[in-house]
């Protein structure tokens, strides 16, 4: 498999494993599962889902990065790495929290995003 591609999937999986480790105990807490917790308690559950986090994202910065034979230098990982992680989390939070909608202005900030990734590739 191409090393790009696999930087990209990497990075989508591990940012799916970001989003439940930020904000997933929000949804425990929403549907009266957490409420109860320590703070400590929540904060190493959200340790434990950010372990296969990291045992994607660093690989994928590995296997993607210019410097180990991939395509992608560091502003590109980078900015890669940031479009991929609101896309996955505005895809989550929009499925799994109802109360949350996309604006117009969301929209306007994706636009930029995109932007910072076409700036972030030109020669």
């Amino acid at each position: 498999m191409n090393q790009g591609l696999l930087t990209i999937i990497m990075l989508i999986f591990s940012n799916v494993f970001m989003t439940f480790a930020w904000y997933g105990h929000l949804k425990l807490s929403e549907m009266k599962i957490s409420t109860g917790w320590p703070l400590i308690l929540v904060i190493l559950f959200s340790w434990g889902i950010a372990f296969f986090e990291y045992c994607l994202t660093v690989p994928a910065n590995r296997i993607g990065f210019i410097g180990n034979g991939g395509p992608f230098n560091l502003m590109q990982l980078k900015v890669l790495q940031e479009v991929i992680s609101l896309t996955v989390f505005t895809c989550i939070i929009l499925f799994l929290f109802k109360g949350q909608h996309l604006q117009w202005n969301h929209i306007a900030a994706f636009a930029c995003l995109v932007l910072a990734v076409f700036f972030v590739f030109l020669k």
